[in-house]
């Protein structure tokens, strides 16, 4: 099978081919091991969740097995909102396994935020994103794909069907909307 896109393989899989189906979840895969490497790059030292698991867990949530999606674009939108999922629960896994929180902290650096208290937990940040989501969804979409899945301003213009300066202006937005929110 030549070397199709990933919304030509979902065309074909919807028309029941098997090739296309191992093929594709084969390439979403690697990719999303490759996102999910970088991710957690970011995270504390010593993090538990290794990129390999995260993956897995994101991709028995987003149900691959059916792989229902449009477009890659819809696939990585589903894929970063997993993803998120995952290294929330894992976080408060790990905040309930220890008396006083220990929550891993999560930098504004990361982010491309600056202020004076750079270190913030998983689960402030999502409490925060979860507001953004209210306040703007499309927002909050950006940030999942920015910071969870690492997608860059073009990849993410392009999951989200926008352009990449919408999607900028969106991040700048989102970073210090966020960055209020969680220094109240």
């Amino acid at each position: 099978m030549a070397d199709l896109t990933v919304t030509q393989l979902l065309h074909s899989i919807r028309g029941g081919d098997l090739e296309a189906r191992e093929q594709l979840a084969s390439r979403l895969f690697d990719e999303l091991h490759k996102l999910a490497s970088a991710r957690l790059r970011s995270e504390r030292y010593g993090h538990t969740l290794q990129p390999t698991e995260l993956v897995n867990e994101a991709y028995l949530r987003l149900d691959a097995g059916q792989l229902e999606f449009d477009n890659r674009g819809h696939f990585f939108a589903s894929a970063a909102t997993a993803m998120r999922r995952v290294l929330v629960e894992h976080a408060r896994r790990r905040a309930s396994a220890k008396r006083g929180g220990g929550v891993s902290p999560v930098t504004f650096e990361d982010m491309g935020v600056a202020g004076n208290d750079q270190h913030l937990d998983l689960l402030a940040l999502d409490d925060a994103l979860s507001a953004l989501e209210a306040h703007d969804a499309r927002l909050a979409k950006v940030v999942e794909l920015r910071y969870f899945v690492g997608l860059s301003i073009p990849e993410t213009a392009e999951a989200m069907g926008s352009s990449p300066a919408t999607v900028k202006r969106d991040w700048v937005y989102a970073r210090a909307w966020l960055y209020e929110r969680m220094m109240e």
